[in-house]
């Protein structure tokens, strides 16, 4: 059998925070809603620094989280969390099937809102539409999500840059008489670790592109880099929410508010569609996540991998359980409510045994190659 080709820089280094920062940008954070809810209640100068405290916690647990991977042979979050938790593994599945309802549910009412927006299209055509895109992508297993991660990101990074000139040039006097306000910053830290609580089960939905670090350096390296690729994007919109502070907090869709005030047709509708190809990237993520988790299951059981008509159907019967709940909660009260509850759950079965048990059985160094270490490249 030929020897596989070790990994490039790219997958080791940086793709692993490109798919970390899919899970993360989502509906929510894209469409400026999760920033509303989380960092502006701390004022301009708090919800940056409550965007630090996020960046370097996900940066951290990243770290951890890759590192736990290595030390220990696993590369889908069951494997994972059996490793971590033992027999408690249990109580994480129980978590990420909410975590999937949740947020794919967010996703299809975003996708349904985008669709209203730009086209006057029933919200149901919106959302019918990322579930096609959702499914195109991971039917075809990792080769094909990472490039998803890949080429989303390039539009993504693109987008927000542009984004902030011509926000700058728009109302950049607003800006800056924002951050001059003498706002109160109360809750900024709370609203940080919050934020990251519930988002850093982003660092175990990727573990699939994880099978690319070949070295604990590869892991801290990757990790570090995670934070910063995850969260310059609402650092930059941010600060052009900060024009509007404080109205911009009360916004469904704070980027519409910004949009308006920018009006670049083109580019309103070019920043729609980074938005829908960032719920695309996100949803992807979660639901590859779940056909990785069957397929180790399968392979177990069967000694062979999921066929691409069997990820089609598990992603069609997934999307279409979650996304229908999209028809019958409003995007707000899915953040407001929902995402809360989730940052407390993962806290404690995430969170503290990765930097108790978990920090333990790292310092016990690697474990044996698995399959998946010896062949980097699979699908």
């Amino acid at each position: 059998m030929s020897e596989s080709p070790r990994p490039t820089r790219f997958q080791r280094f940086l793709l692993p925070g490109l798919a970390f920062k899919a899970v993360v940008i989502g509906g929510g954070y894209a469409t400026g809603r999760e920033l509303a809810e989380f960092f502006i209640p701390s004022g301009p100068w708090g919800g940056l620094a409550a965007m630090f405290v996020a960046m370097i916690l996900f940066s951290l647990v990243c770290i951890a989280t890759f590192l736990f991977a290595r030390a220990t042979g696993t590369r889908d979050y069951q494997s994972f969390f059996k490793e971590l938790l033992g027999p408690g593994w249990i109580a994480f599945e129980a978590v990420y099937v909410l975590f999937v309802v949740l947020i794919l549910a967010v996703y299809g009412a975003a996708a349904g809102a985008i669709g209203t927006a730009v086209f006057g299209a029933p919200p149901i055509a919106g959302t019918l539409a990322l579930m096609a895109g959702i499914i195109l992508f991971v039917t075809f297993g990792n080769k094909s999500v990472e490039r998803l991660f890949e080429y989303v990101s390039y539009l993504l990074y693109a987008v927000y840059a542009l984004f902030v000139v011509l926000a700058l040039t728009s109302f950049g006097d607003r800006v800056a008489a924002g951050f001059a306000l003498d706002a109160p910053t109360d809750g900024w830290l709370v609203g940080g670790v919050t934020y990251a609580s519930y988002n850093l089960i982003g660092a175990v939905v990727i573990l699939p592109v994880v099978r690319h670090l070949t070295s604990s350096r590869d892991a801290v390296i990757a990790g570090a880099i995670a934070g910063p690729l995850a969260m310059v994007p609402a650092l930059l919109f941010f600060t052009c929410m900060v024009a509007f502070y404080p109205a911009i907090g009360d916004a469904t869709l704070p980027s519409d508010v910004l949009l308006a005030r920018m009006n670049i047709p083109a580019f309103h509708l070019l920043f729609q569609l980074m938005i829908f190809s960032a719920l695309l990237e996100s949803g992807a993520s979660a639901v590859h996540a779940v056909n990785e988790r069957i397929d180790r299951a399968w392979k177990r059981r069967r000694g062979v991998s999921l066929t691409h008509g069997a990820r089609l159907a598990i992603s069609l019967v997934v999307l279409v359980g979650c996304m229908l709940l999209a028809e019958r909660f409003g995007l707000v009260a899915l953040i407001a409510t929902g995402y809360r509850a989730l940052a407390y759950l993962l806290l404690a079965i995430f969170i503290i045994p990765l930097v108790t048990i978990g920090m333990r059985r790292i310092l016990r160094g690697p474990a044996a190659a698995s399959e998946t270490d010896l062949n980097p490249a699979s699908s």
